[in-house]
């Protein structure tokens, strides 16, 4: 059984057990979190009806806060002296995904 959940803009192909990244979400460590479900695949059984899915949600575990991979962004016109430099480094929440409700 796995599912396809929105978190943060973007979507994830979760099953029981996994541990993937998130966009920042305040909660602290050892806290749960639920994630709403766009799609349910149960065997044969694909239930995608938003009726339906309204009731299910994925419960996760948070297991960490980090940050991503630092990204440089440069701005440079040419024959103006003009130059910026700037960096930026995505924060992330790791979560467990500890159940998934059943679509029926």
């Amino acid at each position: 059984m796995y599912a396809i959940v929105r978190a943060g803009g973007r979507q994830h192909k979760v099953a029981v057990g996994d541990v993937l990244e998130i966009d920042r979400v305040d909660v602290k460590p050892g806290g749960s979190v639920e994630l709403s479900t766009i799609l349910v695949v149960d065997g044969e059984a694909v239930t995608s009806d938003p009726w339906v899915l309204a009731g299910v949600k994925v419960h996760a575990e948070v297991v960490d806060h980090t940050k991503g991979e630092k990204i440089t962004i440069l701005r440079y016109k040419n024959k103006t002296g003009y130059r910026r430099r700037q960096g930026h480094r995505q924060r992330h929440t790791a979560v467990r995904i500890t159940s998934i409700d059943s679509a029926k």
